[in-house]
Parts: C-alpha cells; structure tokens; sequence
C-alpha cells in the first residue's frame, strides 16, 4: 500500500493545530497539509472543554511566551472573531484581594501587566470594586477591561472552514499508531492508512508526550492531567455577576484558583478546581483508564509533585466532593451565594506537563524532533494564543522545510 503523501502532517484537530495549518497555508499555499484527529469531531477536549475565557496577558512572566504569545495572539483572535461575525465580548475582569496580605501580590500583578503592555488597568478600593461589581466583596482589585470571552469550539470551526478552503485535508477519526523517522521525513500509521510528510508537527495536548516518544524525541517532561470542575450558578446568582472575578493566584502554582466566569452564552460559572484525574481523557468523575493510571503512578516527576503538594491536592479533593466546601472558597468574593445556587456540574481535562524534578511547567513548550515539531506544554491560555502559536509553528516549520 503506498502512503498518503503530505509537506506537513499535523497530528491534532483542536484549536492550535487548526490555527497551524491556517498559517502554514497563509505563509505556503502550494503546501500539502494534512490535519488528523482521533476523535470523530474537531476540538474534542481542551480546546472546547473550558470556560471561554478571552486572557488579557496579565499573569505571565514578562518575555516569557506566555506573555508575549498570550497578548499577540489576543489581538489576533479579537479581530479574527470580528471579521467572522463570532461573538467575542470585552467583558473586563477582577483580580481581586479578599485579605490584606494579599494586596502585595495584587501590587507585583499589576506591575507584570503593566510590563505586558496591557492597558487601562486599574487598581480599586472596595468602592471601587462596587462600581464594577456591586455583589463583589474585597480590600483591593485590579481591573483588567482587555479580558473578555467567546466560544473557542465556534472559533475552532471557523479555523477548520479556513484550512478546508485552503485545501487541507482533514482527517478525523483517525488515530496515530506508529510513527517511523525516515531519512527524508516521517512515515505515520494513523487507523488503517499510511501518511508520510517531511515534516511532523504535533499539537496533541493530552497525549503530546506520547506522540513525541513515538517520533523518536525524549520529551524531558510527562503530561499529568488534572480535571478542573465547575459549577454553574442558579439564575438568581448569576445575575450578581457581570463579568470575570478571579482570586490572586498563587505564584508558586499554574493554576489560577477557584473564580467566577459569565461565559458568552450568560451562564456563569464557578470553578474549575484542580483534581488529579486517573484517565487523561475522561470527564466523567469516576473515570479510570489503567494505561493512564499506571503511567502517572510510576512517573518520577508526578511522584516529586506530590510529596511536596499533598496538602493542596487533599484540599482539592474535599472540594470536588463536597459541595460547601466549594462554596466556601467561592463565598469571600460573592458573600450572598447559598449550596442552592449551585445547581450543574461540568469539566474539563488540564494538560499539565511536569518535569522530572516535580516542577510544572509553567511556560509553553515547543520543541524540535527529528523531522519533527512538538508542542508538549500549552495549557491556559493557548487557546487565546492560539493564533499567535500556530502562526509561531508555522514559521518553524517553513523554515524546518526550506524552499
């Protein structure tokens, strides 16, 4: 059987592998490009299963990627969604101090979106806080107007119409089995076909780091992934919520803490928390994959991660289980809210890459293989930055393919 023969063979259908082949197409039309996707639908997991958040670009180290990704990106994906007719709104968000000792680090996130070239911040006294938000309670805010939010799985479709019309191919239901370096490129078994390109670039969030061992590269990092739970709010609470309210993070941690979100559709959400799931790709609460399971078990780094951060995650886990204890870490911001305002649960799945010593990558990762491209860290907020990084693959890979 002769291979399916492509230039570049992207493994991934959600949002940045869709965003990579648009620029690939933009910068070399004459490109053959192939997009596959194991799932028999596009943006199967992170790239729809969030809450919709448009990320300003405040929380990320100055000249990171993150940071400089996070806020071209943005800029693209706003004017991407006008020119679409996508809805996108400029909803404005709320970091907000519940304690004094708090308000230093709200002071040093100022300065960081500052740095990040973002505009017409405001740091607020409760008053002011009340001017925005009349049901939020706190000591002191900042108020970010560039954050916003839209519905990335109608983003992602826009992406998938915009590579069809360029030409790729899209093939989903499609998973890849086998990847073989050759001499001149990669030979890929995907379901029950053959695809060879000179170049591979892998977009595969939760399995990134499976992808990249099967193309021959040791990642250096193992994806642990964490299920974040929301709660939506009854319709009596949510109308106490006008836009984004968010918890000043905890540096020393990724994830950005329990907070409130009125998503484009005007439900609003509360959450997500952090909890260790045992399949990468279940959403129900007691899913168990064992192949999953046993890799995370036996991972060195995952094992360093939770000798030192037990506590939080068992903090974690009295919040999934028990309602009030989610509450609770809700309630400093919204005082007025009761357990009968929290009436549905969803989920989704967090794509954490950890490092062998513990640590948890903070920034984007993307790195060279062996006729090869890989993405092997790219949670929150890639997908507002997912223009930005598929643009910055693109780049990569015309230069990895020459003339």
């Amino acid at each position: 059987m002769e291979p399916n023969e492509a230039d570049v063979l992207i493994v991934g259908a959600g949002l940045v592998g869709l965003a990579t082949a648009r620029a690939l197409l933009a910068k070399r039309p004459e490109l053959r490009v192939t997009v596959v996707e194991k799932e028999p639908q596009i943006a199967a997991h992170q790239s729809s299963h969030n809450s919709g958040v448009v990320h300003a670009g405040v929380y990320y180290a100055p000249g990171s990627q993150k940071a400089q990704l996070c806020t071209e990106g943005r800029r693209a994906l706003e004017a991407y969604a006008a020119d679409r007719g996508i809805p996108l709104q400029r909803t404005g968000k709320l970091v907000v101090a519940v304690r004094p000792d708090e308000i230093s680090r709200l002071e040093e996130l100022a300065e960081r979106a500052t740095a990040n070239g973002l505009r017409g911040l405001e740091v607020l006294s409760p008053e002011g806080i009340r001017e925005h938000e009349p049901h939020i309670r706190g000591v002191r805010a900042l108020w970010v107007p560039e954050s916003g939010v839209v519905d990335f799985a109608m983003v992602a479709r826009g992406y998938a119409d915009d590579i069809a019309a360029a030409g790729a191919t899209l093939l989903l239901d499609t998973a890849v089995t086998e990847i073989t370096v050759r001499r001149d490129g990669v030979l890929i078994t995907a379901g029950e076909q053959e695809l060879s390109a000179r170049l591979l670039v892998s977009c595969g969030g939760l399995q990134s780091d499976r992808l990249a061992r099967l193309a021959g590269l040791d990642p250096g990092v193992s994806i642990v992934p964490f299920r974040g739970e929301w709660w939506t709010l009854a319709p009596r609470a949510a109308a106490l919520v006008r836009g984004l309210i968010y918890p000043v993070p905890d540096p020393a941690l990724p994830f950005l803490g329990v907070h409130l979100t009125r998503r484009i559709d005007g439900a609003v959400w509360a959450g997500p928390n952090a909890v260790l799931s045992l399949a990468r790709e279940g959403y129900g609460r007691r899913d168990f994959d064992p192949r999953d399971a046993r890799d995370i078990l036996q991972d060195k780094g995952f094992r360093q991660l939770a000798r030192q951060w037990w506590r939080t995650g068992a903090a974690e886990l009295w919040r999934s289980a028990s309602r009030r204890a989610y509450l609770a870490a809700v309630r400093p911001y919204l005082p007025d809210l009761t357990p009968d305002d929290l009436v549905e649960r969803t989920c989704g799945i967090r794509a954490q890459a950890v490092a062998p010593d513990g640590s948890m990558v903070d920034d984007f990762r993307l790195v060279d293989g062996p006729h090869s491209l890989h993405v092997l860290n790219a949670p929150s907020p890639a997908a507002t930055a997912s223009l930005a990084i598929g643009r910055e693959l693109a780049e990569r890979a015309v230069a990895r393919l020459g003339s």
